[in-house]
């Protein structure tokens, strides 16, 4: 090790989801929308004029902070954006978690909060969930610095109930409470609701599922006055211009059609609900997700040889070399085009 390597700063980096580039592929790793977003944000785009970009972005996002305060009935000063619901995060970690006791999250979970826990030195513990991949209420009773899960959880796609959420914050009234709902618009129900009871309770969604904005990055979260203010704090000591032009506009555009929001988002738990049938009827055990993917394994068939089979056919899952959940695999609900080549592969595989 060289001298000037003493000083760095080491973590074990987040590992995204594979991007395959094959123009056969069904694509069912990533957890994207397989819809394309609302017909007025195809509009927009082309309204867009390229002489806008040598100008900054508005540092507070004023359109798209008034559009989403004005979707959910809230007031705009309950409501954050940034870069992706990765980036809300990072800055609520950031921002929130800065005590020597350990903040808590589940052992099977999204990945990326151990990295945030790591590159921002957070003492954390893991709490198990139990055999049913399903959050235990009482682990999140003991002292601790903070407290974050997933809604519906991922990978597991299993949600935990509102009153189990409740339960949570009562227990932790000193600490903030944070609830990642990426794919809350799937079927379960959000906590959104509570924020006027506990000014210590910051819901974090994001366009990139339901709304099919992956690309454009954008991500909110919504919260009392007092945890959007510190969080503004902490971004504008940070970067001011934390969002795009296109971002924005974009961002703002899509809150307009609810009509084609619902109506896709129906079409994908229409389709979850049909694969977890015919997936069924092959042997495969899951929960009963709440997301926009399903979390299987079978009990005659490893996972990581399903995982490298179907890569063969450029069907592509997601595969997590990880303890209890090694042999499962996370596969996205895509068109019901895409799921039927899916299960047709399985049925020749199995004979």
């Amino acid at each position: 090790m060289k001298k000037w390597e003493e000083n760095v700063r080491r973590v074990i980096p987040y590992t995204p989801g594979e991007q395959p580039d094959f123009a056969d592929m069904i694509k069912l790793n990533t957890n994207e929308n397989p819809y394309p977003p609302a017909p007025g944000v195809q509009a927009k785009i082309k309204e867009l004029c390229a002489e806008e970009l040598r100008l900054y972005p508005a540092p507070a996002a004023d359109a798209l902070v008034e559009g989403l305060a004005a979707c959910y009935g809230l007031a705009k000063e309950q409501v954050f954006v940034g870069v992706g619901s990765d980036d809300v995060l990072a800055m609520a970690f950031l921002t929130f978690f800065n005590s020597k006791k350990p903040v808590l999250f589940p052992d099977i979970t999204y990945s990326f909060y151990d990295v945030w826990a790591g590159l921002f030195h957070i003492p954390y513990e893991c709490q198990p969930l139990n055999d049913r991949f399903e959050i235990v209420k009482e682990d999140y009773y003991k002292e601790n610095g903070g407290v974050v899960f997933p809604n519906p959880n991922a990978p597991t796609g299993v949600e935990l109930p509102l009153a189990d959420i409740e339960d949570i914050l009562q227990h932790n009234e000193d600490v903030v409470v944070i609830v990642d709902e990426a794919y809350i618009d799937f079927g379960a129900k959000s906590a959104l609701e509570l924020i006027e009871k506990y000014d210590n309770l910051l819901v974090v969604q994001t366009f990139s599922k339901a709304r099919s904005l992956a690309g454009l990055r954008i991500g909110y979260a919504f919260g009392s006055p007092a945890l959007i203010k510190y969080l503004n704090d902490a971004k504008y000591s940070f970067n001011s211009y934390t969002m795009n032009r296109p971002s924005l506009a974009l961002g703002a555009e899509v809150l307009k059609d609810d009509a084609y929001f619902r109506e896709t988002t129906a079409k994908i738990i229409a389709t979850r609900e049909r694969t977890k049938k015919e997936l069924a009827a092959l042997g495969f055990q899951f929960g009963d997700s709440k997301a926009n993917f399903l979390f299987v394994t079978h009990p005659d068939y490893p996972a990581k040889a399903l995982f490298e089979a179907l890569r063969e056919k450029h069907i592509f899952v997601r595969y997590f070399a990880k303890p209890r959940i090694d042999n499962y695999l996370r596969i996205t609900i895509g068109t019901d085009e895409q799921m039927d080549a899916l299960i047709t592969f399985l049925r020749a595989y199995m004979k």
